[in-house]
Order: C-alpha cells, then sequence, then structure tokens
C-alpha cells in the first residue's frame, strides 16, 4: 500500500523555540488511525492547528494565514445547535468556507479514503466520528 503524504502544519519554529519570523509548514506521513475513534483521529490529524481542546491553540495555528476555527464554539455560533452536516462536509473537503480561505486545512475525506483503500462507508465512518467527537468539545 502506498505511504500517504499529507499537508499536517507543524510548526518547527515554535517547537525550536525559534522567532516568530522563522515559521515553516512540513509535510509528514499520516499515522494511521482508527476509523472507529473520532478522538484519535482528531488527535493525530486536528488538534496540531485547532489544539487538543479544540479552541484553535495547536502549536501550528501561528504558522497558517488565518487562525483555525475555535472548534468549541461551533453549535454557539449557530443557534446552539451542531451543524453536524456542515461540519461532515467542510471534513470531507465538499464545502467552500470562506474561514478555511485557500484550503489550508487538509481535504481529509481524499486522505480517508486513500487511508480506506476507496471504500466509501470506511470514508463515511471515519468522518461521522469525528464528526462526533468535535460535537462532544462543545462548549457548555
Amino acid at each position: 500500500m502506498s505511504r500517504w503524504v499529507i499537508v499536517v502544519a507543524v510548526l518547527l519554529a515554535f517547537a525550536l523555540g525559534a522567532a516568530a519570523s522563522d515559521k515553516t509548514i512540513k509535510k509528514v506521513t499520516t499515522v494511521p488511525t482508527s476509523p472507529a475513534s473520532g478522538q484519535q483521529m482528531y488527535n493525530e490529524y486536528c488538534a496540531v492547528c485547532h489544539g487538543r481542546d479544540g479552541k484553535s491553540g495547536g502549536p501550528a495555528a501561528p504558522a497558517l494565514t488565518k487562525m483555525p476555527a475555535d472548534l468549541t464554539l461551533l453549535a454557539a455560533h449557530n443557534k446552539g445547535k451542531f451543524p453536524d452536516r456542515k461540519v461532515f462536509y467542510i471534513i470531507q473537503g465538499d464545502s467552500d468556507t470562506v474561514a478555511h480561505g485557500s484550503k489550508d486545512m487538509p481535504v481529509w475525506g481524499s486522505i480517508f479514503q486513500g487511508m480506506s483503500g476507496g471504500s466509501p462507508a470506511e470514508v463515511q465512518m471515519r468522518i461521522t466520528n469525528l464528526v462526533g467527537y468535535i460535537k462532544e468539545l462543545q462548549a457548555k
């Protein structure tokens, strides 16, 4: 099976304590995760930008052109209802979200498709479980 290479924002300068002007984005190989664990996928693929707590404080966030969304406020910004479908489509890559500008956020749908050998059911399961975990992060 081929190796999957994706753009995962990694702030090397931050990790090394370098000056803000030395921020870089590094390409790394994906680490396979369980499609059944939304939390594991979130921690592996999303936390680097959105932070482990979902509040956009990941170590790579300062290297991006736009600050990542605070995922804990998605329901609050949608009249108290979590926008399941919208989040699903954003992760899948089927949404032209202004906040994502030039698609700094990787299109996980195609990446998940590569991980699952093209199985649409597994891709849907991955995204559904990831959306479910993000829903759990909502501010109470």
